[in-house]
């Protein structure tokens, strides 16, 4: 196979994330077996320089997405473009560029933006899905995106205008979902079903190797955010002693968790810092109340030979098998969450078992050398689609 020439487009975050580590580390990945990347990147630290008006019609149309992504093409000559977040300063402008000039375009779904404006399926602590399948205004009435009425209007219509111009249907040549759940998530909410494979992330991680010692305690990683269902964690730690609760991250609701007994509040640590306590944990701790789509933090989990705990809801009853890689609870409700706790805490040989079994299930499935012949495989695929376009075309 001759390297390929890619350009990676990306919105970035104000608040750097899992999604954003996904982006560099596929990025290096290419580069390393020897492709030609080029990223092209817009930050949303711009969003505080732009007026609202104008900032509203980029998200709709960029025009200079579309001035600079035509000048990119013409130099670099890509042999795909892949895409992974374009709200709100790229917008769907870069698709019908990479259109004009015949080449192909492949989406990651790290979020469900295209089903969903607030992209979480969830309003008022619970799952929600009435936009599902129908043009989002639901979400307007409520002002699911960033509590604006407003702000959600803009990305409904950004939607309901790509949905009415065939962006979606007609423009991206092969989406990308982390994992089958959310695979049929968006193929109920409309996008092409042969157009949507299956790629989880992935994380590079050596082999845990002899631990030092007994594995103790718990730890959540990630955001302190309603989401992430801390209340639930919060309310099942209560009343519980002779064990640890370390949590790495910070957020609005670290409030909730903070002052239990025996939890150690460790704020934002590096990657490394945070492998560093996952081979020390008994178990990571997933209470999330929403579709999380593929947290990076669990394939880092199976990497170093840790189970988790994860709530029953959307993907993670996909990713993690009950027993076998961790355990699973109902979701939102801490009794269910404390049991889980108390047995893990009771049975640190099964667990270490569940951990075993993890790290077979991440080297099955998530090293950089499985995801990079996929990642392959998805971009042949497009382009093969491209070539049969415009054969058809000549």
């Amino acid at each position: 196979m001759s390297p390929h020439r890619i350009l990676i487009v990306h919105n970035a975050y104000q608040q750097s994330g899992g999604e954003d580590r996904v982006v560099a580390d596929e990025a290096a990945l290419l580069a390393r077996r020897g492709h030609e990347v080029l990223e092209m990147r817009r930050d949303n630290h711009e969003v505080a320089l732009t007026g609202r008006l104008r900032l509203a019609a980029e998200t709709l149309w960029s025009r200079r997405t579309s001035r600079e992504a035509r000048e990119l093409l013409r130099r670099f000559r890509p042999d795909v473009v892949h895409v992974h977040n374009t709200l709100p300063l790229v917008s769907p402008s870069l698709y019908w560029a990479c259109a004009e000039a015949g080449v192909p375009v492949v989406q990651t779904l790290h979020n469900f933006r295209l089903a969903c404006p607030q992209a979480m399926f969830l309003r008022d602590g619970a799952v929600c899905e009435r936009c599902v399948g129908r043009l989002p205004w639901p979400a307007v009435r409520h002002g699911c995106y960033r509590d604006s009425h407003a702000q959600t209007a803009v990305v409904a219509g950004m939607l309901a205008l790509h949905r009415g111009l065939g962006t979606y249907r007609e423009k991206v040549a092969r989406y990308i979902a982390l994992n089958e759940f959310c695979r049929a998530k968006f193929i109920e909410a409309g996008l092409p079903a042969d157009r949507i494979m299956v790629k989880p992330n992935f994380a590079e991680i050596a082999p845990a190797g002899q631990q030092d010692g007994a594995r103790h305690g718990f730890l959540f990683v990630g955001r302190l955010s309603p989401e992430k269902g801390i209340a639930a964690l919060a309310q099942a730690w209560d009343g519980r002693t002779g064990a640890s609760l370390r949590v790495a991250g910070t957020g609005p609701a670290g409030g909730e968790i903070a002052s239990r007994p025996g939890v150690a509040m460790l704020g934002a640590l590096s990657q490394d810092s945070v492998q560093r306590e996952m081979r020390a944990a008994l178990a990571l701790v997933m209470p999330s109340i929403w579709y999380e789509n593929f947290p990076r933090t669990l394939v880092e989990a199976f990497g170093v030979g840790l189970p988790v705990i994860a709530s029953r809801l959307g993907a993670l009853a996909e990713l993690v098998e009950d027993g076998v890689t961790g355990l699973l609870f109902a979701p939102g409700d801490p009794d269910a969450l404390a049991e889980r706790l108390r047995w893990a805490a009771d049975n640190p040989q099964r667990m270490a078992w569940m951990g075993a079994n993890a790290r077979g299930r991440f080297e099955a499935l998530y090293t950089p050398e499985t995801n990079y012949a996929r990642l392959i495989e998805i971009y042949e695929a497009a382009m093969a689609d491209r070539e049969a376009t415009e054969e058809t075309h000549a």
